[in-house]
């Protein structure tokens, strides 16, 4: 089973960036999944999550209002649309799938996890 992550790049700030989450199969359709993100020498912080079916989402502090979470389960793919970027959100961000369907905060409530895609805002 794998989490594939892509989308991230450099932009300045301000701009926005779309990261995709796809998995091999149709596996995660009842899971909750989410993003986190690890900036250097910080540790790895919930950023969004969604439930199983799309209608529940929850977002870190930092980011309600310019991120958004979504997912498209036909197609295995969940999305993270950031808008209004900050150079603060330069991070390398990885998709992950829960252990339950909820949109869970807490990395110990997801059980595979992705590769990282690199996110870098300038200012």
């Amino acid at each position: 089973v794998q989490l594939q992550a892509s989308g991230g790049g450099l932009v300045q700030a301000g701009g926005s960036l779309r990261l995709s989450c796809s998995t091999s199969r149709r596996t995660f359709w009842n899971n909750g999944m989410g993003w986190f993100r690890q900036a250097p020498g910080k540790e790895r912080e919930f950023v969004a999550g969604i439930s199983w079916n799309g209608g529940v989402t929850s977002y870190a502090d930092s980011v309600k209002g310019r991120f958004s979470i979504s997912r498209d389960n036909p197609k295995n793919t969940v999305y993270l649309q950031m808008n209004s970027l900050k150079p603060e959100d330069t991070a390398v961000y990885y998709c992950a799938a829960a252990r339950r369907a909820l949109a869970a905060r807490s990395t110990d409530e997801y059980n595979y996890w992705g590769q990282g895609t690199e996110v870098t805002v300038s200012s």
